[in-house]
C-alpha cells in the first residue's frame, strides 16, 4: 500500500522537487497557496499556513509522512531589523509548523510509524552575519523537533534537514546570475550551491523505511560548509 505523504507548501522550489520525487511511489498531497506547478497525480489542497486551520483540510484519516516546507530568507544587518521582522520569520518558519503538527497529530499517530521532516538552515550551526532572524526561527525548529522526537518515539520519527544555500525560488535574489552562483558556490567545500534535487533526495530517504532507525537528527545538506574548512 502506498504511503500517504502531506507536503505543506509544496507547490514550488524544494517542496515541488520532493513531490516529483515521491509522486510515483506515494500518494502525495500538497497544501499550499498556489497550484500552478503541482504535478499530475498529486492532489492539491488550497491552504495558507498563516491563516487557515490545517485540521479542516480534506485529508485521509492516516498520514504516513509530513514535510513542512514554508520558509524565509530575510538577510539584513541586525540594526536594520525590527522585532516585527523576527516575529514574521518565527510565524512562517516555526509557529506555522507548530500549528500544522498540532492539527495533524491524530492522523500522524494513526500510522504505524509516521515520519516528519522539517527544515532548518546551516546558519543555526555556523554563525553567519545578517542571519539573526532566520537563525533564531530555525533554531526554534531544531529544538522543537528534538523534543517532539523524544516525546513521540517510537510512535513517529522527526528529523530536520539543514541546507546551505540552495538554488530555489526562495534564494533567487542571492543567485540571480551565473556569476553570483559561482561566487556563492566557492564558499562551499564541494564548490557549488545546492539544488532542489539534492534536498529532495534526502527528504525522500527520511520518509522511507530505509531511515527507520533515525529520529531526532539535524542533517546538514550543505556542501560541507558546516563541518569542513578547506581554505
Amino acid at each position: 500500500m502506498k504511503k500517504k505523504i502531506l507536503l505543506i507548501g509544496g507547490s514550488y522550489g524544494i517542496g515541488l522537487a520532493i513531490a516529483n520525487t515521491l509522486k510515483n511511489d506515494c500518494n502525495v498531497y500538497i497544501a499550499s497557496r498556489t497550484q500552478d506547478l503541482v504535478p499530475e497525480g498529486v492532489r492539491y489542497l488550497e491552504f495558507d499556513v498563516r491563516k487557515d486551520n490545517v485540521a479542516t483540510l480534506d485529508l485521509p484519516d492516516t498520514l504516513d509522512g509530513l514535510v513542512y516546507c514554508p520558509g524565509s530568507i530575510n538577510l539584513r544587518p541586525f540594526k536594520m531589523l525590527r522585532p516585527e521582522n523576527f516575529q514574521e520569520d518565527l510565524d512562517i518558519n516555526f509557529m506555522g509548523l507548530l500549528r500544522c503538527v498540532h492539527g495533524l497529530l491524530p492522523k500522524l499517530t494513526n500510522a504505524p510509524q509516521a515520519s516528519l521532516v522539517f527544515f532548518s538552515t546551516v546558519a543555526v550551526k555556523v554563525g553567519m552575519p545578517f542571519h539573526t532572524s532566520v537563525a533564531a526561527a530555525k533554531g526554534a525548529v531544531e529544538g522543537f523537533a528534538k523534543a517532539l522526537a523524544a516525546e513521540y518515539a517510537p510512535k513517529f520519527r522527526v528529523n530536520v534537514i539543514a541546507p546551505s544555500l540552495t538554488d530555489s525560488p526562495l534564494a533567487e535574489k542571492l543567485l540571480s546570475s551565473e556569476e553570483k552562483k559561482e561566487k556563492m558556490g566557492q564558499r562551499h567545500p564541494l564548490n557549488r550551491v545546492g539544488t532542489t534535487t539534492d534536498i529532495a533526495e534526502i527528504a525522500a530517504f527520511l520518509l522511507d523505511e530505509r531511515s527507520s532507525w533515525m529520529t531526532g537528527q539535524i542533517i546538514g545538506v550543505d556542501g560541507g560548509l558546516s563541518t569542513l574548512n578547506v581554505n
